[in-house]
């Protein structure tokens, strides 16, 4: 929990106890269901609460914002951001049942009541939001093509347009080459100093 609080100094209380219980409840769905590798479960909140939280040096989503996490797994970036941004409206897509079941159970147990999950595969998504985010789902142009019916045309009065939000890391040359006039690249390492998100980046695409 330490790691969220060093760059996160404003948490509420109902914030700080909803981020304290994803250990217990990830190492005890992970005991059942594949989640999250094994042997990553002890840095759950440097490699996974943290990580998703990167988007939030990015944007400060404001209240009545509407996000689809695409591919959201076990709920990430999606639970994380939804905690942090509780006057925003979360839901979390993804093609495998078990997973969203995970997602849903702890969203669930911690009171989060701004979180949607639902077993649905990315093209069968109707919605329109505001944002997409994801995490590490696909490469960015067939991201683009699945959810650029899902992007809200009307502006939501954010600081940045709508559009899509992801979680990449290595070398992103060949991925962003088609929206190189338009994408934003900002390394993770800007905010966080552990060597674990050096060449990590969070991706921002208008649409």
């Amino acid at each position: 929990m330490e790691i969220i609080t060093k760059y996160f100094k404003e948490l509420t209380s109902e914030q700080l106890r909803q981020f304290a219980m994803l250990d217990g409840l990830y190492r005890d769905w992970n005991a059942k269901i594949n989640v999250i590798s094994r042997k990553d479960i002890d840095n759950l909140y440097e490699h996974h609460v943290l990580h998703s939280l990167a988007i939030a040096k990015v944007i400060n989503f404001r209240p009545g914002t509407e996000i689809l996490d695409f591919g959201t797994g076990g709920g990430f970036p999606g639970i994380p951001l939804a905690i942090l941004f509780p006057e925003c409206r979360f839901k979390l897509i993804d093609g495998t049942g078990k997973k969203i079941r995970v997602a849903q159970e702890v969203a669930d147990t911690i009171g989060l009541k701004n979180c949607r999950p639902e077993h649905l595969r990315g093209e069968d998504e109707k919605g329109k939001f505001d944002f997409v985010v994801s995490r590490a789902v696909m490469p960015l142009p067939d991201l683009v093509k699945i959810v650029n019916k899902n992007i809200q045309r009307s502006q939501c009065k954010n600081a940045l347009g709508n559009g899509i939000i992801c979680l990449k890391g290595g070398d992103l040359q060949a991925e962003i080459q088609p929206f190189r006039k338009v994408v934003e690249v900002s390394p993770i390492s800007t905010w966080f100093d552990e060597p674990w998100f050096n060449e990590k980046n969070v991706i921002y695409l208008p649409l």
